[in-house]
C-alpha cells in the first residue's frame, strides 16, 4: 500500500510505532520496521546524547530498513540536553523524527539541514497547522481517545481527522484509538495517510517491557483508562491501578489547589519499576482506551502482516461490497 507517508519516510507499510517511555529502545524500533512499519526510538528514555547515540547505533545492527527518533520537549527546571541529542540523531544518521510536546521550532533548522523529515504530534487542529506553518514534514494527530496526552480539547478522532483533513496540504497519520486494520482503512478514509500506535505494539512479543505490562493491557477494557492532571492542565491518559485510584483521590480532596508536588509520588520516576520490573501499582502510566481492542501478543511481523491482509479485504470486498450492491 502505498501513501505519501510511505512514500515519505520510504517505509513499505503506512504504520507507525510512537515513540513511548520505557518502551522504545531499538529492540521495538527495530522489530517494527523490519516488519515494513517504521520503528521509533525514543529520546528521553536513553537520556543522555551518548546513551542515544548507542541505541542508535544498537538499531543500525538490527535493521537496515528507516526507523526514527522521539524527541518529547517537556517544560522543565532541568531540561535534558536537547542540542546534544539533536547532534546524536544527526550524526547517527537517523532521518525520521518524531517530534512531541511543545513547539519544535528551535530544532528544525539543524534536522533539516541534514535531510531529516519530521512529523509532530499534534492534539488539535490549530497546533498542525502551526506545525505546517513552522516546516514540519508531516504531523500526527492524536485524538482524545489517545494513550499519554491527550491535550485539552477532548476533540475524539471522528471529528479531529477530518478536520485536519479539511485544513492541512501537509500528510498526517491518526493517532490514538488505532489498533487494527479497521483503525487503519477508517483513518485512511477521514484523510490520513497511515497511522500511528502506540498501546497496541506494547502488546508485542518484542516489546522489551515486563510480561505484567503486556498482560495488564490484555486484561483491560475500554472502559479501565482514567485522565489523571486534568486540574493541572497536563492531562494524561492512564489504564487504572491503585496508584491512579489515590492520585485521583487526591486530586479531588485538594481542587482547584492542586499541585504537582501533592501527585509527585503517583508519577513521577515510575516508568522503570512498571515497564522494567512490572510492579502494575508503581504509579501512573500511559495506555489508550484502544486496549479494549487487544486480545493477543503476536510479533510485530505478525501484527502488521495482519493488519495490511485484513486492511486490503475490508477495502476490496466489505466496501466494494456495498458500491455492487
Amino acid at each position: 500500500m502505498k501513501t505519501a507517508i510511505t512514500e515519505m519516510f520510504g517505509i513499505q507499510h503506512p504504520i507507525i510505532q510512537g515513540g513511548m517511555h520505557y518502551v522504545g529502545f531499538a529492540e521495538m524500533a527495530a522489530a517494527v520496521s523490519n516488519a515494513g512499519g517504521l520503528g521509533i526510538i525514543t529520546g528521553l528514555t536513553q537520556g543522555t546524547p551518548e546513551k542515544l547515540a548507542d541505541e542508535i547505533a544498537r538499531c543500525k545492527d538490527m535493521t537496515d530498513k528507516p526507523f526514527g527518533v522521539n524527541l518529547t520537549f517537556l517544560p522543565s527546571l532541568n531540561p535534558p540536553d536537547y542540542p546534544g541529542l539533536v547532534k546524536a540523531i544527526i550524526e547517527g544518521g537517523v532521518k525520521v523524527v518524531e517530534t512531541a510536546g511543545r513547539n519544535p521550532e528551535q530544532v528544525l533548522p539543524h534536522l533539516k539541514d541534514a535531510g531529516i523529515k519530521v512529523i509532530h504530534k499534534c492534539t488539535s487542529v490549530r497546533h498542525s497547522l502551526k506545525a505546517q506553518s513552522i516546516g514540519c514534514d508531516a504531523v500526527s494527530v492524536d485524538g482524545f481517545e489517545c494513550g499519554g496526552h491527550p491535550g485539552e480539547d477532548d476533540i475524539p478522532n471522528m471529528i479531529l481527522l477530518p478536520r485536519a483533513a479539511d485544513e492541512l496540504e501537509i500528510p498526517f497519520v491518526a493517532s490514538g484509538g488505532m489498533a487494527d486494520a479497521r483503525s487503519l482503512v477508517a483513518a485512511l478514509a477521514m484523510g490520513a495517510e497511515g497511522m500511528n500506535m502506540g498501546t497496541r505494539f506494547i502488546a508485542t512479543k518484542e516489546a522489551p517491557v515486563h510480561d505484567n505490562v503486556k498482560k495488564a493491557i490484555l486484561a483491560a477494557s475500554e472502559l479501565d483508562t482514567r485522565l489523571v492532571m486534568r486540574p493541572l492542565r497536563n492531562t494524561e491518559r492512564v489504564l487504572n491501578n491503585d496508584a491512579v485510584e489515590r492520585l485521583l483521590k487526591i486530586e479531588q480532596e485538594k481542587g482547584e489547589d492542586l499541585k504537582f508536588e501533592d501527585i509527585y509520588e503517583q508519577v513521577a520516576g515510575v516508568y522503570p519499576r512498571i515497564m522494567s520490573e512490572g510492579d502494575m501499582d508503581a504509579g501512573a502510566w500511559s495506555c489508550g482506551m484502544v486496549a479494549g481492542l487487544i486480545s493477543d501478543i503476536p510479533t510485530c511481523q505478525e501484527l502488521i502482516d495482519r493488519i495490511m491482509n485484513e486492511a486490503e479485504a475490508i477495502i476490496r470486498q466489505r466496501l466494494a461490497g456495498f458500491l455492487d450492491a
